[in-house]
C-alpha cells in the first residue's frame, strides 16, 4: 500500500508537521530523506530494507558511496543527498558552539566531535580551539595516523593556540577501531599538551576519544585532567 493511501494522521510528512519530527521513528524520517519508495516497497519499506542492511542510522548515514548505492532504488545521486545532509547537519551544530559556552552544552559537543570525526577512516586527531567565554574560535586537524608521542608536537600545538589567542582548548581524536577506551599514549599525550600550555597560561579543558560507534569518552569525566 502506497503511503498516499495511509491515514493521513500515520502518514511521516504529516505526523512531522503535526507533532515534531522527534516523535517520528528512524525509519519514518529516512522515509521523508527518500521521498519515493520502489516497485512492491513504499518510502517507509525501502527505509527499513536499509537500516536492516547498515544494522543502524548511524552505519547507513556513514556508509561508503559504492555500498550505498548498490541497495535497489539508491544510487550515487542520493547518496549525495544524504552526505549534503549530514555535513548541513555538522555545520548547524559548529555555529551552535560559536554562539555560546562550548561547556554550557556537552552533549552537543558530543554529538558535533561524533559527527565530524566518528566515520573517518583514518586516525586524526583535533583542537578545538576556545576564547575566554568558552565560545569556539576554531576546530582545527593536527595531524591523521597513529597517535602516539611522536606524532603530536606540544611546540605545534602551542603555536597554533598563541596563533588564535585561545583562553582554553579541547583535545579530540577518534578511534576507526570502535575502541572507546583511551590508551596509554593517549594519556601521555595529554598530560604533554596539558603542561606545555599552561606555560603560556591556556588551559586544557577536556579530551575526547571519538570512536567509530557509540558515545565519546571525555578525559575530564574520567579523572584524567
Amino acid at each position: 500500500m502506497a503511503i498516499t493511501d495511509w491515514p493521513a494522521d500515520e502518514r511521516p510528512r504529516e505526523k512531522l508537521l503535526a507533532l515534531g519530527a522527534q516523535v517520528l521513528t528512524d525509519a519514518e524520517l529516512l522515509a521523508i530523506f527518500l521521498r519515493v519508495g520502489i516497485k512492491g516497497q513504499s518510502a517507509v519499506d525501502l527505509a527499513r530494507t536499509l537500516l536492516g542492511h547498515f544494522g543502524t542510522l548511524n552505519h547507513l548515514c556513514n556508509a561508503c558511496a559504492d555500498e550505498f548505492a548498490s541497495i535497489p532504488g539508491m544510487g550515487l545521486a542520493k547518496y549525495a543527498q544524504l552526505q549534503a545532509v549530514m555535513e548541513l547537519a555538522r555545520r548547524a551544530l559548529a555555529e551552535r558552539l560559536t554562539e555560546g559556552a562550548l561547556f554550557d552544552s556537552p552533549t552537543e559537543v558530543r554529538d558535533w566531535l561524533q559527527l565530524r570525526m566518528a566515520h573517518l577512516p583514518h586516525e586524526t586527531f583535533c583542537i578545538l580551539l576556545l576564547d575566554a567565554c568558552h565560545r569556539l574560535i576554531e576546530a582545527v586537524d593536527l595531524f591523521r595516523g597513529t597517535l602516539n608521542q611522536t606524532s603530536v608536537y606540544p611546540r605545534e600545538v602551542v603555536k597554533l593556540a598563541l596563533r588564535y589567542n585561545a583562553a582554553a582548548v579541547v583535545l579530540a581524536h577518534n578511534h576507526p577501531s570502535g575502541v572507546r577506551e583511551p590508551s596509554h599514549s593517549d594519556e601521555l599525550i595529554t598530560r604533554d599538551l596539558r603542561d606545555a600550555l599552561a606555560l603560556i597560561d591556556v588551559k586544557v579543558l577536556d579530551h575526547f576519544v571519538v570512536p567509530a560507534h557509540g558515545k565519546p569518552l571525555s578525559f575530564a569525566e574520567r579523572g584524567l585532567l
